[in-house]
């Protein structure tokens, strides 16, 4: 049993923890929950005290754990005092910088919609001092990615325009953006899930992993209490390393048995594409099962979000650890000692529990867009942000946006280039790529992962930058606004703005406080360049 501190002193110092909660929302001047309190209590960074059966929290140690560990004051000690954290965007919980259609497919690099928001709105308050862009204006995003410009361009009631050089990138942009007809839509995901379930009874899949589950159920809540055992480790009453590899060597006997009874594939039996190398047999087989009968859909909006279902799903059935999503190392066919969730994990058979997770999230996150949606127009298109032609390609694909395009043109710019050297933007989606059959570009990429951070590839990166600068310039206002979001720490867009025939007006350096799969423990700040015609 957990030990409480008993009060034998003064109570005025102490709080209960919703007292608790208010006085650190006041102190820290941001929302600050009830579970924010228990989270630190249960986890030991602050102690429990009792008085009379009532669990209290002493206020001038609540104090000082926010005195050392407040993201700001530590931040702004690492990264300078010129670090803006209204920019943070620290208010907002997970959810709503994941808000609606934001996370119908994951993507690393994109940027949280209310940094969007900020400079696109039209609305000043007390840190925004401008107001860069109306409603009915049209903005540029010639670094589409994920289409958050976009989307959030919608939302304001402002035009946009994107260009990706992914062909995947486009899909998921545009799905975002359109309208369904979700009655449709529902029906057609039930059709496909149930079409899965019969699919997955010809074969020993299920009986194996309810057996499986059962198996690890008991083992974990034997020698893995959830939270003793997280506590102990915490409190090094355990030695995390040597107890885990210990009992997940104990665990891969019982494993390796019921494979053997289920007489359950591990190894494809051709191994030369992403899928047959991160993919577990049964995983694979249900994956080319969904696609064969997604192509079957005649509706060609149904059958592209539930394809970015599908995506969604098959990139968390990858056989890897809940740990590497982000780097994958090497495939995982066995169960594991899981330093995140604390017990032992399993890789996974189905994607069965994914499908539906995600499938009901889509629908429901389709709908709470379509209450914010305005009448405006967005489009992402496949193309070099160098050299397309925004009207012949507009032209095609949305003549109505052209012609307002040509008639009153762009008000400016807001994207997020690619850094020198840092993501693969077409390999973090290789799964998606194989499957669907789309053609990759990626010689074509500006910063490639692949061409290093080098003098050359430096070069090359100002090149491609100053390059897309210059063509989006034809569709521009005399007096645009052009922001583009960049870690630029070898100093390259002072020298970008200047072969661009541009200034930079301003600069906004904001802490990033929640990088997806990345160390979030460390410092990491990005700038927001407000560039003007030179």
């Amino acid at each position: 049993m957990e030990q409480l501190s008993i009060i034998t002193k003064s109570e005025s110092r102490y709080l209960s923890p919703k007292e608790a909660s208010v006085w650190a929302s006041k102190y820290l001047d941001r929302n600050i929950t009830i579970s924010n309190i228990s989270y630190l209590v249960q986890y030991g960074r602050i102690r429990k005290y009792s008085s009379n059966g009532r669990i209290l929290i002493d206020v001038d140690e609540l104090k000082e754990y926010y005195d050392v560990f407040d993201k700001e004051l530590q931040w702004k000690k690492k990264l300078g005092d010129d670090l803006n954290w209204n920019l943070s965007f620290s208010e907002y919980k997970e959810s709503e910088r994941t808000k609606h259609v934001h996370r119908l497919h994951p993507y690393k690099g994109k940027f949280i919609p209310q940094l969007v928001e900020y400079f696109l709105d039209n609305r000043t308050d007390e840190f925004k001092k401008r107001v860069y862009f109306q409603r009915g204006d049209i903005v540029l995003d010639p670094f589409c990615g994920s289409g958050t410009t976009l989307v959030q361009a919608n939302e304001l009631g402002i035009h946009s325009i994107g260009t990706d050089i992914s062909a995947f990138n486009a899909l998921i942009s545009n799905t975002k953006l359109k309208r369904y007809d979700i009655t449709k839509l529902r029906e057609s995901i039930s059709s496909l899930t149930n079409r899965l379930m019969s699919y997955r009874q010809h074969g020993n899949i299920v009986d194996f992993e309810e057996e499986l589950q059962l198996k690890l159920t008991h083992f974990n809540n034997k020698f893995f209490p959830s939270p003793q055992y997280k506590r102990q480790v915490a409190k090094k009453e355990v030695n995390e390393n040597e107890y885990s590899k210990a009992k997940e060597k104990e665990f891969l006997q019982e494993y390796f048995e019921l494979i053997k009874k289920y007489d359950i594939e591990l190894d494809n039996k051709i191994c030369h594409s992403f899928l047959d190398k991160w993919f577990l047999p049964p995983v694979r087989d249900e994956i080319d099962f969904m696609f064969q009968e997604i192509k079957k859909i005649t509706d060609q909006d149904v059958k592209k979000i539930t394809a970015i279902i599908l995506s969604r799903t098959v990139r968390s059935c990858r056989a890897t650890t809940h740990a590497d999503l982000g780097t994958l190392k090497d495939p995982v066919k066995t169960t594991y000692y899981c330093k995140k969730h604390g017990k032992i994990c399993k890789p996974i058979f189905s994607i069965k529990g994914w499908w539906l997770r995600y499938s009901q999230d889509t629908l429901k996150r389709l709908l709470q867009f379509d209450s914010l949606r305005t009448k405006t127009y967005q489009i992402c298109l496949i193309g070099d942000s160098r050299v397309i032609d925004l009207h012949e390609a507009l032209s095609r694909k949305n003549d109505c946006l052209n012609q307002l395009l040509v008639k009153q043109k762009a008000a400016g710019i807001f994207s997020s280039p690619p850094y020198v050297g840092l993501i693969n933007y077409h390999e973090q989606h290789a799964y998606s790529y194989e499957l669907f059959g789309f053609e990759r570009n990626d010689e074509a990429e500006i910063g490639s992962l692949t061409n290093g951070q080098g003098k050359e590839a430096k070069e090359s990166y100002v090149k491609g930058i100053v390059e897309t600068l210059m063509n989006c310039k034809k569709y521009l206002k005399k007096d645009y606004d052009v922001f583009l979001v960049a870690n630029d720490k070898f100093n390259l867009y002072p020298r970008i703005a200047q072969l661009s025939g541009m200034k930079i007006v301003n600069q906004f350096k904001r802490p990033v406080l929640n990088r997806v799969e990345k160390d979030r423990s460390n410092a990491y700040s990005e700038t927001i360049f407000h560039l003007k015609e030179g």
